[in-house]
């Protein structure tokens, strides 16, 4: 647990940094540890929940929110990010589908770090349906995973020239967060878990340090850019190393 825990922390400081919450890779770290299976999409979902709020909260202080452009995509997201984390999938169907999510998104984010400069940006404004179809399936994607969702949703964004870097990193930042409240409830709709998460409280103590930690990186240290290069490779290293346990 002592080496988990360490792992969790690193995490939470690289996914926080960029406005993550880092689900993604806390799942993965959970499968490689052979921790049983039906408890660790939720175990990912509290952890997201806990590095995401704070920096939801810093960010929409800064004044660095756009409720206006996160809403369609919850109206898509939320129901289905619940009705996604109800679904019952194999062992083997779930870790071929973080391998697939993983990937995507370290590529995405790999390819897309130039944006977060936010130099000569040109804001678009995204067609209400589109938004709401987007969300839909990232919700859905997200609840059966276990994730937030936010790690396809800022590259979408930013791809879309949605808004300014700092408006579209607390976008995601939000967006993680009521996925992940709402993916937890779909979760735990399934087995009464409550009692075993408890077992875990060293994790959600990493995370919570290792989020704060992060924030702080990326309001003094490092630059968006930065830390985005340092968490795409992150994901794509944690991508192959699961590739490798699936196929090899």
């Amino acid at each position: 647990m002592i080496i988990l825990s360490i792992l969790f922390f690193i995490t939470a400081i690289l996914y926080s940094s960029v406005g993550f919450g880092g689900g993604s890779t806390y799942l993965a770290l959970l499968l490689i540890w052979d921790i049983p299976y039906h408890i660790f999409p939720v175990i990912a979902l509290f952890c997201n929940i806990i590095v995401v709020t704070g920096n939801s909260i810093n960010y929409v202080r800064a004044g660095n929110h756009n409720f206006k452009l996160l809403l369609p995509f919850l109206i898509g997201s939320v129901p289905l990010s619940f009705f996604g984390g109800t679904l019952i999938i194999n062992k083997e169907t779930f870790e071929i589908l973080l391998f697939l999510v993983l990937s995507i998104a370290g590529i995405f984010l790999l390819m897309n770090n130039k944006s977060y400069e936010g130099k000569n940006l040109v804001i678009k404004k995204l067609n209400l349906f589109i938004s709401i179809f987007i969300g839909s399936i990232l919700g859905l994607i997200s609840g059966i995973i276990g994730i937030g969702g936010g790690i396809f949703l800022s590259p979408i964004l930013f791809l879309l020239k949605a808004d300014k870097p700092k408006i579209i990193i607390t976008t995601a930042s939000l967006f993680i967060l009521i996925n992940s409240i709402s993916g937890i409830l779909g979760h735990l709709s399934k087995e009464n878990v409550l009692n075993e998460i408890f077992l875990y409280w060293p994790l959600f103590i990493a995370v919570l340090i290792g989020g704060l930690f992060g924030n702080y990186l990326n309001l003094k240290v490092f630059s968006n850019r930065v830390l985005a290069i340092i968490t795409s490779t992150l994901v794509i290293f944690v991508a192959i190393r699961m590739g490798f346990r699936i196929f090899i």
